[in-house]
């Protein structure tokens, strides 16, 4: 996996206008790992799709990230300040498959992936989707000698399952503790890798934009030669034209 270019930079955000957070994640990665195909890299477990993604931004911006959470007791707004290393920090990676077995039922299944996460947007509602989800990572299932399908599963196995997936791939799922400075109230925030590294990389790209438009129309280069210089040269050439 390569650095984020200022060319495939621009071309990940051009090609996600109007697209999920899904289709954007990898998108990203698709620049950054041009060896490795669309399939290969939307059958990553998440937590892995994540980390390669928080390993992108951190190489870009550092490991400094900067956000804002509303606390859910007093709906006071506080500055979130963490370092995305800590994220990582005892990271394991998710096995190809995994085994559960309860009162005689046995479960096999895989992680999710990106492609999992695109073949369930178009349903009708949470239940649904649940439920084609987990028959889609769900490889096998055995009820003593009687195979099974996600279908015959009750509520609460399926529960279980879920459960078992997320432990599994822990990193699928990254939780940052909280707590509010005005009513003492602590609370676990879910980190949405995928968007929130979109939306900074987003302000890159805006900001990258607006650099080559100065620079065209002061010196009338092109912008595949803008976007090839490095970023200090970049900077000195704007300070130069604003001066």
């Amino acid at each position: 996996m390569s650095p984020l270019t200022s060319h495939g930079l621009l071309d990940a955000w051009e090609w996600g206008q109007g697209r999920g957070p899904t289709a954007r994640a990898l998108a990203i990665l698709a620049v950054a790992s041009p060896e490795s195909g669309w399939e290969e890299l939307a059958a990553l477990p998440l937590g892995e799709r994540d980390r390669r993604l928080l390993a992108l931004r951190e190489e870009l911006l550092g490991p400094r990230i900067d956000g804002l959470a509303r606390c859910p007791a007093c709906a006071e707004d506080l500055d979130v300040v963490f370092d995305a290393r800590d994220l990582q920090a005892g990271a394991v990676a998710a096995p190809a498959e995994s085994r559960l077995s309860m009162e005689g039922l046995t479960l096999r299944f895989r992680p999710t992936g990106s492609h999992d996460l695109l073949a369930v947007q178009g349903c009708s509602g949470i239940e649904e989707a649940r439920l084609r989800l987990a028959g889609r990572c769900l490889l096998e299932a055995w009820r003593e000698d009687r195979a099974l399908g996600v279908e015959d599963l009750a509520d609460e196995e399926l529960a279980v399952l879920a459960d078992a997936m997320a432990e599994a791939d822990p990193g699928a799922e990254l939780l940052i503790e909280l707590r509010c400075p005005a009513c003492g109230h602590g609370w676990w925030e879910l980190l949405d890798v995928a968007s929130f590294v979109w939306a900074e990389l987003e302000v890159q790209v805006r900001s990258l934009l607006r650099d080559v438009h100065v620079l065209a129309r002061a010196y009338g280069w092109r912008e595949a030669d803008i976007l090839s210089l490095s970023p200090r040269r970049r900077r000195i050439y704007l300070e130069m034209v604003e001066a």
